[in-house]
């Protein structure tokens, strides 16, 4: 049985992982995908706070569907899956966590991270332009 938050956070998780990006639910398996994935990433950590949140996801749906663009794509959500989000920003240290942001990983590594500061009051697409601007740069 869903509890009510679920149900109210399941669009939010959707609007993602309906065009193919992995959810990280749990502190085992961000840990295993960080430790092994050494492809291109894009992953963002998903929020519910509506005022950013709400840009966040149309814009990286308007970016993945770039010519460049990384190949795997994964999210963990803030405020949900906690030791998920966690562990998943304990590979990214020199970044400040930020819920909702996009963070570039390359050979396991993060290159670039979108924060909340640069989300937050801007439209979709100003935001997948720097999205796209940084697949450009790193990939």
């Amino acid at each position: 049985m869903h509890d009510h938050t679920d149900l109210l956070v399941l669009p939010m998780r959707e609007d993602l992982t309906k065009i193919g990006f992995i959810e990280l639910k749990t502190a085992e398996e961000a840990k295993y995908f960080f430790e092994n994935e050494k492809r291109t990433v894009l992953l963002v950590v998903n929020s519910v706070c509506g005022c950013a949140a709400g840009n966040a996801r149309p814009a990286v749906k308007l970016a993945v569907n770039s010519k460049i663009k990384p190949e795997v794509l994964a999210t963990v959500f803030a405020g949900q899956d906690k030791e998920a989000t966690q562990t998943a920003r304990s590979y990214f240290p020199e970044y400040e966590p930020s819920s909702p942001s996009m963070v570039l990983l390359k050979d396991g590594k993060a290159v670039f991270m979108l924060g909340r500061d640069k989300i937050e009051g801007r439209n979709a697409e100003e935001i997948s332009k720097d999205l796209i601007e940084a697949f450009e740069k790193y990939f």
